[in-house]
């Protein structure tokens, strides 16, 4: 009987208290929405100074970058030659990729300039010529081509160690 009327008593109190824990959310919600609207009103009505800000702050950047170029005794094209940038088109991207240009071109652009005509060669990684083998070796027993036999035998042959350049 005790026990009965402890527990009611319990149930009582915790029922008020999640009664006011839910009362005290609603006022921290209303509270919540209350100062976002503060917050955006005043960002509606400084939205004029909050760009010239911003269009400062850039012009800011592009002047330490202009003069520090200039110290250097480097015009831009000069900077972008650097081996830092060699063969990469610099993307500068602002608020988050919203505003974003690009200066150089990319490597799989053809150049504009009199180096039109000349094709790049590169070498390819030992490594990455074994796994495009490995790659295609595979594809030939996927499609019964090669036998299981004659798969592990060129197998070995790429993976084995060749020290040997044939030129």
């Amino acid at each position: 009987m005790i026990f009965n009327k402890k527990n009611k008593e319990e149930g009582l109190f915790k029922g008020i208290m999640m009664a006011y824990s839910i009362l005290a959310l609603h006022i921290i919600l209303m509270t919540g929405v209350v100062l976002l609207v503060i917050f955006f009103h005043g960002i509606i009505n400084y939205m004029l100074w909050i760009f010239l800000g911003g269009s400062a702050a850039i012009i800011i950047v592009v002047y330490l970058f202009y003069k520090r170029m200039k110290n250097e005794g480097k015009t831009l094209q000069e900077t972008l030659k650097s081996p830092m940038f060699s063969g990469r088109s610099v993307e500068v991207s602002l608020l988050g990729g919203a505003a974003t240009f690009k200066i150089g071109r990319p490597l799989n652009m053809p150049a504009i300039d009199n180096n039109s005509s000349k094709q790049f060669l590169q070498l390819e990684d030992p490594a990455g010529i074994r796994i495009r083998e490995l790659i295609e070796l595979a594809k030939l027993l996927e499609n019964n081509m090669i036998t299981h036999d004659e798969y592990n035998e060129m197998k070995q042959q790429i993976l084995k160690p060749s020290n040997v350049v044939d030129l």
